[in-house]
């Protein structure tokens, strides 16, 4: 993620405390699935695409560069790639992009900043 992304986001969200959950924010981005129901029939369809456009697309290049161009290993890259095993690499850039939204929501929130795990040392030593 770099200083347009993280840019982007704080200048949409704004205020971070007026969200009540994290995961509101990527409702609010327009990053979860449309829901159809009608009598019996109940059904998600594709995202929203509510919210701002150019924070959805950041957010997407960032999960889609961070899935093919990122080497090193995260347990949210982990997550993602079981998700494309599933499903498709669209879907699994949609679904990592609207989790590193409610990650950064919730370091605006905290002060925290984004941390690598350690690398584990190799035993052969």
């Amino acid at each position: 993620m770099g200083p347009v992304t993280a840019l982007a986001f704080v200048s949409t969200i704004g205020e971070p405390g007026r969200f009540a959950k994290s995961r509101n924010v990527g409702a609010y981005i327009g990053l979860t699935t449309r829901r159809f129901q009608s009598g019996e029939m109940d059904y998600s369809g594709r995202i929203s695409k509510h919210g701002d456009a150019m924070l959805r697309a950041l957010l997407y290049e960032a999960a889609n560069s961070m899935l093919t161009v990122v080497r090193r290993a995260h347990p949210l890259k982990d997550w993602a790639r079981r998700i494309k095993k599933r499903t498709s690499h669209r879907q699994a850039c949609v679904a990592l992009a609207r989790k590193l939204a409610v990650i950064l929501h919730r370091m605006l929130i905290t002060g925290e900043l984004f941390r690598w795990p350690p690398k584990e040392e190799s035993a052969a030593a």
